[in-house]
């Protein structure tokens, strides 16, 4: 499907000094108006919103100020994915800037489950502890927070998680935990402008009210902007509004650090002295952090950022690297599985996807439940055998707001939580089939938004790139969520000449050229070899691409990467 979003692109073009090509993407992107416009292009962190627009805020750093004061134990507990570790660590460095008296606790993934337990109340309780702060968890432990109450500890949920519901004729009633304080934009009544930061941005914020209300130089809660960065992307956040400029800046300080482990890590990646991009990210640094929490404990990974020595950081960063290639071969053993359990039947009865693997390991469900969704293009749940109950974890499609449609199973659930996108529950082994089948009479997709769609931002002729039209492109970076990759399409391509390339046979490089001869160097990343023998007897093709500069031996050149092709 062509993006067909108008605009005058010619105007806009000459009010900016870009190309309408440019203009044309951007307004693709929903970015409307020239303030919209210019806040894309050329945000700034000074445009970020104030912290104390948050509800709660000013609950929150007051009472914890005065918990600081008073030298009370504080506790914060966070979440064993990316998100969560960078949300502990700026909240517990942060703290002790102040002079909390705090420790950190992280669930573990098998043992405990996902967010607050009333096993880790109890241990609190046991413990000493005074007040609990949560972060990237919190909004739905509402019988672990009434039970610390109870206990009289002192509750600060900071998360960003849906708020849970209760709905009864068609109305929601929303269900929030007894905390004293909770700080978490998507309540209903607060006023920050961006609801769909992250946890770790939640608790950013936190820390920047703390530092204002203290005194304290606000450069040192910038200092955390990386971490922020980190966060934003590896939870898959939006990067529009907020999240664009965060991450936009946040990349471009990540190589400059301070922190020895963020130094480590980034060596073990073999990134160092590189400019760093939402895609190393999303697919290098990310699931070293990740594969920590999957594989092993979380507190590992938290303990790399707060390690100064440099020769500890980089055996902790070379354990983390270690872990995400297991994470990796165990990952391809899992999706293999679940694609040999999919019967015809199945794809043909149910739209979306309850898949039991009862030997997989629970920490990649939902690695595995995205491969999957990608797959086949549906909802789809892995679930597995945990030491107690069944465990999984659900990938969406844009159609299908999974949080909402588990929640209206609730009665068959033990624990869930999660986003429109994704989804983490827990349930009796009895209750797996049942889950399905109510997933299902539930479901009200249609076939069309079953349907796979590739969203092209333009048909555009190789001719029309030049290098001037690459360097603009790079204005629109970083992509990711909500800020996709500029995509365009041209028929009636003629492949010159091809070879497979790679160990693995997934790269296939050519040379192309449109009806009037123009020429272009051309590259596919996938199944190189099926493509390469789509060729054999036929050389036009439909594609669609993005082009790029790219550079060899010192030698750059213009190339288009194409992403779906169609041989004719």
């Amino acid at each position: 499907m062509v993006a067909s979003k108008k605009a005058d692109f010619t105007r806009i073009g000459v009010t900016f000094g870009i190309d309408p090509v440019i203009a044309r993407l951007i307004r693709n992107r929903d970015i409307i108006g020239d303030d919209q416009i210019r806040h894309y292009l050329e945000g700034r962190l000074d445009d970020i919103p104030s912290p104390w627009q948050m509800a709660g805020m000013e609950e929150a750093a007051e009472l914890l100020s005065e918990k600081i004061r008073q030298k009370k134990p504080i506790r914060i507990i966070g979440d064993y994915d990316i998100d969560g570790v960078m949300a502990v660590f700026i909240l517990s460095s942060g703290l002790a800037r102040l002079g909390a008296v705090l420790d950190s606790k992280i669930p573990d993934r098998i043992t405990d489950g996902y967010g607050l337990n009333e096993h880790m109340i109890e241990q609190a309780k046991e413990d000493g502890i005074d007040t609990i702060i949560t972060c990237d968890n919190g909004i739905a432990a509402r019988e672990p927070v009434r039970l610390a109450r109870e206990y009289g500890i002192t509750v600060v949920v900071t998360d960003h998680h849906d708020i849970p519901f209760e709905e009864k004729n068609g109305k929601k009633t929303w269900i929030l935990p007894p905390a004293n304080v909770i700080l978490n934009p998507k309540q209903e009544d607060c006023t920050y402008p961006y609801k769909n930061i992250c946890g770790a941005v939640v608790a950013w914020k936190l820390v920047f009210a703390l530092y204002q209300k203290n005194g304290i130089d606000m450069e040192l809660a910038w200092k955390y902007l990386p971490f922020a960065a980190i966060a934003t992307v590896g939870d898959v956040m939006e990067l529009q509004g907020e999240n664009r400029i965060l991450v936009k800046e946040g990349l471009k300080a990540i190589p400059q650090t301070e922190n020895v482990g963020l130094q480590a890590l980034l060596q073990a990646a073999g990134l160092e002295d590189k400019e760093i991009s939402a895609y190393h990210v999303g697919f290098v640094i990310g699931p070293c952090i990740n594969a920590c929490g999957r594989l092993d404990s979380a507190h590992r990974a938290l303990e790399l950022f707060m390690e100064e020595d440099k020769e500890k950081a980089a055996q902790i960063a070379g354990e983390l690297r270690d872990l995400n290639e297991s994470r990796k071969a165990m990952t391809e053993e899992g999706v293999e599985a679940a694609v040999s359990s999919i019967t015809e039947s199945m794809l043909h009865s149910d739209k979306v996807l309850v898949i039991y693997l009862p030997e997989c390991h629970e920490s990649i469900a939902g690695i595995i439940a995205g491969r999957i969704r990608e797959t086949y293009h549906r909802p789809c749940f892995i679930l597995t055998k945990g030491e107690k109950c069944v465990k999984g974890s659900g990938r969406s499609i844009e159609e299908y707001p999974m949080y909402e449609e588990l929640n209206r199973c609730s009665d068959l659930l033990e624990q869930f939580g999660g986003h429109p996108m994704a989804a983490g529950l827990s349930l009796k082994e009895e209750n797996v089939d049942i889950l399905r089948r109510r997933l299902n009479a539930n479901c009200t997709l249609t076939q069309e938004q079953l349907a796979e769609k590739i969203m092209i931002d333009a048909a555009m002729p190789i001719a029309y790139i030049s290098r001037k039209l690459v360097n603009q492109i790079s204005l629109l970076e970083p992509f990711g969520k909500g800020n996709e990759k500029p995509l365009f399409a041209q028929k009636d391509l003629h492949v010159v000449d091809c070879r497979v390339l790679g160990k693995n046979s997934n790269v296939l490089r050519m040379r192309v050229s449109d009806s009037a001869g123009f020429m272009m160097s051309a590259v596919y990343f996938g199944n190189a070899r099926k493509f390469y023998n789509d060729l054999k007897d036929k050389r036009r093709i439909a594609a669609t691409y993005y082009p790029e500069i790219n550079s060899y031996l010192g030698r750059e050149t213009l190339q288009i990467v194409i992403q779906n092709y169609k041989v004719y």
